[in-house]
């Protein structure tokens, strides 16, 4: 079903309103064929917690309604303390990570000091600007979350979320993105308010409990959200950002959680 018509579930949003208005046209197929389906990557989310910033994204991409990969990485380390995680067009937001990374290079090795975190995050906001064009042609769309440590503020950890025009903003505890998005976030704003812990409070094993529970619950609803696949044995990219860096929480450890939380006894 397409989404300009009434009974889609998309018939609400803003791109469908233009299309059954006419000012957005679909291009038309040449020669007759259809057009390529864009790969898309979901879900990534990120939250404050007790040790710093914990970053993380299912393994799923896919295109239109095939699943193209299951092992994707989406959580993409920018610089020693500063973590990008990806929803939308992997192909643009990797190459987007990429500037990134050259660019704080860059700085570091010219200005022989680190970038400001508010240069950074404006650094990503104009690599959005940029793509602009493309997202108004229906391809390329990219909303990433930033996720940085800032040794010289009060409150060091840092997470940022974006719309696609390259709005960005500052998430106070915790911010989600990607067509799983909406029920993490609901997920996170039930453990945050009325859970045991809020989560700036909870350790690193809670923390990554929440994050495993947020992603594995947002794919039963979002087929293209990854979850969890107990038999491949496919878990969620989860990074720790902390005064002392990044560090990628293995899969022994993932699995070992899981499995001891949420094995039946």
């Amino acid at each position: 079903m397409e989404l300009s018509e009434p009974n889609s579930a998309g018939a609400g949003d803003f791109v469908g309103g233009l299309r059954r208005s006419g000012v957005l046209r679909e291009q038309e197929h040449l020669n007759g064929l259809l057009p390529v389906a864009e790969t898309q990557a979901t879900t990534v989310l990120a939250f404050k917690f007790s040790d710093g910033v914990l970053v993380a994204g299912d393994r799923r991409a896919t295109a239109g309604n095939v699943v193209m990969y299951d092992r994707a990485d989406k959580v993409l380390e920018i610089d020693r303390h500063s973590v990008m995680a990806i929803a939308g067009s992997p192909a643009t937001a990797w190459e987007m990570a990429r500037v990134l990374e050259h660019s704080f290079q860059f700085y570091r090795r010219s200005q022989l000091q680190e970038m400001r975190v508010d240069g950074k995050v404006r650094a990503l906001s104009k690599l959005l600007r940029d793509n602009l064009g493309m997202v108004l042609q229906g391809i390329g769309v990219v909303v990433p979350l930033f996720a940085t440590y800032d040794h010289s503020s009060s409150d060091p950890a840092k997470v940022f979320f974006y719309d696609a025009m390259g709005a960005q903003f500052e998430a106070t505890d915790f911010a989600a993105s990607g067509s799983g998005g909406p029920s993490v976030r609901s997920i996170l704003y039930y453990e945050n308010a009325w859970g045991k812990t809020p989560l700036r409070e909870l350790d690193q094993k809670n923390a990554i409990n929440i994050a495993l529970r947020a992603l594995d619950t947002a794919a039963e609803a979002d087929t293209a959200t990854g979850g969890i696949d107990r038999q491949g044995k496919i878990f969620p990219i989860i990074k720790i950002v902390n005064k002392e860096g990044i560090t990628t929480v293995p899969f022994d450890v993932l699995s070992s959680l899981f499995h001891a939380t949420f094995s039946p006894s």
